[in-house]
């Protein structure tokens, strides 16, 4: 289990403070021991593990633009500890469990306060022991699995990106409410895939849904044939691929085999949800994809911060964990500036207090004044209502559900609550 540390909670801000807060900078729990990484200059340094190649290599430039935004922001409204916070150190977790490692020593050896990443739950998994066991502040903004709400990491672990237990009622209810009966669940078999196939299973099951098969595999074949065939015996209504770039061949094969979205639902999740995934599984016609629907923590539904972070880096396409992000590098500065301190021994006390039970806040430049003034905070922050529990994560969540139109568009079906 944790060590008991006082944590809490990132909330939707208010769209106006917002836009506000951004103007015309658009262009460019307790018990922690003792930290050895950080040196509690008064200088703020961040890091990043994030795939800048690999299969989730689509994900790296939403979450490092974010940060770069996010350090922009804190820049321009008085830095940390008054002095701005430096460029993000960058280094790749390239979906590979020794180039994350790898690239987690390189940042621990600059001396770095926080690392934000990995992306991978599995990458995270590869480096935690290393940035933690420091006493460097390791924060993702993207991983999901179950399995870091109780994991040993001496208070120094966190995540904005909601649990897959908040992500599987959602999916399970959108199934549900679709009319299937019978569902087939196929997963990679990691942490990512087996949680959230025994959470979405759980969730199915307790909604009256036979699951006819449930099956994880081997993310690194080179052939899913096997997979599409055991789903096709099982006879079901309705099948869910959970994820990341090898799904698209799964998905592929299930068109082959007769097991379209034409024919039976087809549903995703977050590690699928891309904006090219149509044209990869069928780009002579993309809207052999139309009518699939999966599920993922919600990346747009705040107007302003979208804006905002367009007009800094016009290029991005994806917008995937963005404001997740974001509010993973405002927690962190938040944290130093309630304690008083960029050593991450101290910080870390303060991650979770700095964002419930005091008041409200949804900016860096607001709450900032109002830490000068002596008092608690509550920011609320760009990626919906996250209130933290103890285990350093979202207690509750904004969840997307996503479809893909007839030409093979990304679309958003709706957003909803998810609580824990």
């Amino acid at each position: 289990m944790k060590s008991p540390v006082r944590r809490s909670a990132v909330f939707l801000g208010a769209a106006v403070l917002l836009a506000a807060a951004y103007g015309s900078n658009g262009g460019g729990g307790g018990g922690a021991s003792a930290a050895q990484g950080g040196d509690g200059d008064g200088v703020l340094k961040l890091g990043y593990v994030l795939p800048e190649t690999g299969q989730l290599a689509f994900l790296g430039p939403p979450m490092i633009q974010s940060t770069n935004f996010a350090i922009k922001v804190i820049n321009d409204s008085g830095g940390v500890l008054g002095k701005p916070i430096p460029k993000v150190l960058g280094s790749d977790e390239a979906g590979q469990e020794a180039v994350a490692a790898q690239s987690a020593d390189r940042l621990l050896n600059a001396g770095v306060d926080a690392i934000i990443g990995a992306a991978a739950s599995g990458m995270s998994l590869a480096i935690i022991d290393r940035v933690t066991g420091e006493g460097v502040v390791q924060f993702s903004s993207s991983n999901t699995a179950l399995t870091f709400t109780d994991y040993d990491d001496g208070g120094f672990y966190f995540r904005t990106a909601p649990s897959d237990a908040l992500q599987a009622p959602v999916l399970a209810k959108t199934i549900q409410g679709d009319g299937h009966k019978r569902v087939a669940l196929v997963a990679r078999a990691d942490d990512y895939g087996r949680g959230l196939l025994d959470s979405t299973k759980k969730a199915l099951e307790d909604g009256g849904v036979t699951v006819t098969l449930a099956e994880t595999y081997d993310p690194k074949a080179t052939n899913f044939d096997q997979v599409v065939q055991k789903i096709k015996n099982s006879n079901p209504e309705a099948a869910v691929v959970i994820a990341f770039e090898e799904g698209a061949q799964i998905i592929q094969g299930m068109i082959e085999a007769g097991l379209g979205p034409d024919s039976i639902g087809v549903y995703g999740t977050d590690g699928l949800r891309s904006e090219e995934l149509a044209k990869v599984v069928s780009p002579a016609d993309p809207g052999r994809l139309a009518g699939m629907k999966g599920t993922a923590p919600a990346s747009a539904s705040n107007p302003e911060f979208v804006k905002a972070l367009k007009a800094f880096a016009p290029s991005l396409k994806v917008l995937q964990f963005a404001p997740q992000t974001f509010d993973a590098v405002t927690t962190i500065a938040l944290a130093a500036e309630q304690a008083k301190s960029d050593d991450p021994g101290k910080f870390a006390e303060e991650i979770v207090p700095v964002t419930k039970d005091g008041e409200k806040c949804n900016t860096f430049a607001a709450c900032k004044t109002l830490i000068a003034e002596g008092k608690d905070i509550d920011y609320d922050g760009v990626s919906g209502p996250l209130d933290f529990v103890d285990a350093g994560e979202p207690g509750q969540a904004t969840i997307e559900v996503y479809t893909y139109d007839d030409k093979g568009v990304l679309k958003t079906v709706r957003t909803e609550v998810s609580k824990g």
